[in-house]
């Protein structure tokens, strides 16, 4: 055999081997995996439904995973649990719907696996995606205010508007704020993401 061909069949073969192990082998693997059963008959994870789904396109449209990542690493391999990231690590059974993943690298802002579960209150959802500044001082998160009607101050709120604090010296002039349709989508996709139930494989 000539050195050509030895080479050639060399790549050949490290080619194939790594398709294999890293692509078809756990892309066979997950296809097997299916979701639990929680009490009352409820499963986890659940499919994206409505604005659900709507909202999780949002957060892909916004560019959210270029500094949220959404995969809790496990103990002794990063802080993300003992920071209240998650109360256990990630695992594949919870994207068995995701597509495409959201499980990001960046974390220029914190892991957002399970922000549902941190932070339940549409309130406080609104408040932050229209002035992080506002929940969280000092963040160098942009403002999605686009996403909102502003109310002036004076003005009767509306049905489903959130109230600006005091504190909220950027906007003065603002008393209400109420989320668009993309707005509200991207709340309910937020408050979805919980990955706080106790899959048997995660602790592990």
């Amino acid at each position: 055999m000539s050195r050509t061909l030895f080479l050639a069949l060399g790549i050949f073969l490290t080619i194939a081997a790594s398709v294999t192990g890293l692509v078809i082998l756990p892309n066979w693997q997950f296809q097997a995996l299916k979701p639990v059963a929680k009490s009352g008959g409820l499963l986890y994870p659940e499919q994206y439904f409505g604005d659900n789904k709507r909202g999780r396109e949002e957060y892909i449209a916004q560019g959210c995973i270029y500094c949220h990542s959404q995969q809790v690493r496990m103990k002794g391999y990063g802080a993300d649990i003992r920071r209240g990231w998650g109360n256990r690590r990630s695992v594949p059974r919870d994207y068995i719907f995701d597509f495409p993943h959201q499980l990001g690298t960046m974390r220029t802002g914190p892991d957002l696996a399970s922000i549902g579960a941190r932070q339940p209150s549409r309130d406080w959802h609104s408040l932050h995606l229209y002035d992080p500044q506002i929940t969280s001082p000092g963040s160098i998160m942009p403002s999605f205010y686009y996403l909102f009607e502003e109310v002036k101050k004076g003005m009767p709120p509306p049905e489903g508007s959130v109230k600006l604090p005091d504190a909220a010296k950027n906007h003065a002039d603002v008393g209400y704020i109420v989320p668009k349709e993309r707005g509200s989508n991207l709340i309910a996709y937020l408050k979805r993401l919980n990955q706080s139930f106790p899959l048997p494989e995660a602790q592990q």
